[in-house]
């Protein structure tokens, strides 16, 4: 099977890291096809990334099925475009804070989501909300831009390891949940240093996404996901228009 991986920002360095976490969990007949969005943001720090990060998300999305792909993957964080994702495609589209706060919650009564920003906290604790988490989950932000997770002197490295510290002491967790798709390379240091069980989403919705082609399923087409109504769209969006976008 082929699962596209979409990095919704525009970091080519970031998309390299998260492919590199996708295929080391992959099942050996599964391609990782990764792709880094072509507009938009560097990285997605809030809501106004995050809805400028849709576009370039889609067409990505829409690219990858109309070459093959049996499932998608949005490699942020904020599950940016995920409902968008879903209405468009047929195929699977999984998020990454979806994928792993089901998976956590699989393996402990109590985590704790561990994110960069504070920005970024409230949208994840909407997230939490939504997919039915909030009696398990609490989500922190370790007060890292994004783009320093890739830079060795940012100190980012350390802020991340304190506020897991913390929340592993106050918040009694029994998991720590990654919340950034830029920290997917960390995860087995940070399980072997902490001694507890620590969730990249990238990971978790690889294999959900395998789960879901090899039980034949695909995304509903009837009610919230239906395709979307042809019409005109103008401007900068007038390629976006469904009948084009989906072509």
């Amino acid at each position: 099977m082929r699962i596209l991986i979409v990095n919704p920002n525009t970091t080519a360095s970031m998309t390299a890291t998260i492919a590199r976490a996708a295929s080391a969990v992959a099942a050996g007949p599964t391609e990782i096809l990764a792709a880094t969005s072509s507009m938009g943001p560097a990285s997605i720090e809030g809501y106004y990334d995050e809805a400028l990060a849709v576009p370039g998300l889609l067409a990505e999305i829409a690219h990858g099925e109309r070459n093959g792909a049996d499932a998608a993957v949005i490699a942020c964080f904020d599950d940016t475009g995920l409902d968008a994702a879903r209405a468009l495609a047929t195929i699977p589209a999984i998020g990454i804070c979806e994928a792993a706060l089901v998976t956590a919650a699989f393996i402990a009564q109590r985590f704790t989501v561990v994110t960069t920003m504070e920005r970024s906290r409230i949208p994840l604790e909407g997230l939490v909300q939504r997919y039915g988490m909030h009696g398990k989950a609490k989500v922190r932000a370790a007060d890292i831009p994004v783009l320093s997770l890739e830079d060795p002197t940012s100190g980012a490295a350390s802020k991340l390891r304190s506020e897991i510290a913390r929340a592993l002491s106050e918040d009694r967790s029994e998991a720590i949940v990654l919340g950034c798709a830029g920290m997917a390379d960390l995860v087995s240091e940070l399980s072997h240093e902490f001694g507890v069980p620590v969730i990249d989403g990238v990971a978790a919705a690889v294999k959900q996404a395998e789960a879901l082609v090899a039980l034949g399923l695909s995304t509903s087409k009837r009610g919230a996901y239906a395709y979307p109504l042809a019409k005109p769209y103008i401007g900068a969006l007038a390629s976006f228009a469904p009948a084009v976008l989906a072509l």
